[in-house]
């Protein structure tokens, strides 16, 4: 009986050290979950100094364009500026201050890819360490205007290729996520009224870009480019309805208004002293409405390239993992390798697409090439959308036709 009492009492003991070695990896655990914690909030909050520098970086490409070679009177300019500093300022300014911040942000672009996990150097690294990257980024800059201004040109000749290429493909992605799905149909009360509301969007859009923009029958680029956008909707709608095709009218809607959007912006974006454009009667004088659309467009630059880069998930191809709770809250790559596009994208509206003419002060994204890429732009995404439709019906015939030689083949085997 003792024995087996000794027995009990040492099973006890040894309950009792099991449960203290539990307790101490619990309170481990918590100590890990609450460090993952102040990790993770840090690196939330790393987002918005990286936002507010890509803010100063705009003011500052803004303040060389309008306001730089006034200033530059009072101070010694560098030689690679040229007389008076024209290769400092202005359009060259904008395109020297943009190349720096790419540069940066690329920097922390390849210093942050494929991290992972919260604890890990490049993690501190993203989210800490801002007196040697504030260093990195004056270096950045200060070299940026010590480039001859030829290469800068280049720099800007790559985005605008860049640029084009990336519409498509995300027109492309725009498209195939709004296409509805062969297992749902499109004639809910919802998605009747939804596509109604979208078309009666665009047509009214069109009926207004007509009394706006071609008010006499001598606008005759303004008449072309709204008509060629209405004969596009028709397209869209016709083939949408097909039998064939038959995707019904809510996707084709919403592509219908977003046409008739970059139409419009093509045709706001036209030079002021233009005979068709309504602004030309307005006071040349730099007023209110003009400096708050200006802030307006800086504002949707900064929050468009912040929000695209913290949902990086939205451009995975692959499925949602489940996160792991020392796993990093968003990709540090993919957000950076945005903003550093985005200081491309910046430089390009702030000298409205042009490498060889200077913008008006408090503007953003007006002139002639401002046009022709936004319409450009929107032929492309009509066209992608419209292949987008067909495609399936073109391709079905070659695959049915490479299939036939199998099936035969698969009789003759079974015979």
């Amino acid at each position: 009986m003792v024995e087996h009492g000794e027995m009990i009492e040492d099973d006890v003991v040894v309950d009792i050290k099991l449960t203290n070695d539990e307790i101490i990896q619990w309170q481990l655990m918590q100590y890990r979950s609450m460090e993952c914690l102040v990790r993770k909030k840090k690196s939330l909050r790393a987002r918005y100094t990286y936002g507010i520098i890509f803010s100063l970086v705009n003011l500052v490409a803004w303040f060389l364009r309008d306001y730089g070679q006034r200033v530059s009177l009072h101070f010694n300019i560098i030689k690679v500026c040229g007389h008076e500093g024209h290769e400092c300022f202005q359009t060259v300014g904008v395109l020297r201050m943009s190349l720096g911040c790419f540069i940066f942000f690329f920097v922390m672009f390849l210093t942050t890819c494929g991290t992972t996990k919260l604890f890990s150097i490049r993690s501190t690294w993203h989210s800490g360490w801002w007196t040697s990257k504030f260093a990195i980024l004056v270096i950045t800059l200060v070299f940026s205007f010590f480039i001859p201004s030829d290469y800068i040109h280049i720099y800007g000749k790559i985005f605008l290729i860049l640029q084009l290429v990336s519409v498509i493909e995300f027109i492309a992605w725009w498209n195939a996520y709004w296409m509805p799905s062969d297992r749902k149909r499109q004639s809910s009360c919802c998605g009747l009224f939804m596509s109604t509301l979208f078309y009666m969007a665009s047509l009214c859009g069109i009926i207004v870009m007509y009394a706006l923009y071609a008010p006499k029958p001598s606008c005759t680029l303004n008449i072309f480019f709204i008509t060629w956008t209405a004969i596009l909707l028709l397209v869209m709608m016709a083939i949408s309805l097909h039998s064939k095709v038959n995707k019904g009218l809510l996707s084709s809607g919403i592509m219908a208004s977003y046409v008739v959007f970059l139409c419009w912006s093509a045709l706001r974006s036209e030079p002021a002293n233009e005979k068709c454009s309504p602004q030309k009667h307005e006071n040349k004088h730099v007023d209110w409405i003009t400096v708050l659309g200006f802030l307006i467009g800086v504002s949707a630059i900064v929050i468009a390239t912040f929000s695209t880069g913290i949902d990086s998930q939205t451009f995975q191809l692959k499925k949602q993992e489940v996160q792991m709770e020392d796993d990093i809250p968003y990709s540090y790559g993919f957000f950076h390798l945005i903003f550093s596009l985005g200081a491309m994208y910046f430089a390009m509206l702030f000298i409205s697409w042009n490498l060889d003419s200077s913008t008006r002060k408090w503007s953003i994204d007006v002139g002639w090439a401002s046009t022709w890429v936004k319409i450009v732009n929107e032929w492309f995404a009509a066209t992608i959308y419209l292949w987008k439709l067909i495609s399936p019906i073109v391709r079905q015939p070659k695959i049915m036709n490479h299939e036939e030689p199998m099936q035969e083949e698969h009789q003759q085997d079974s015979d």
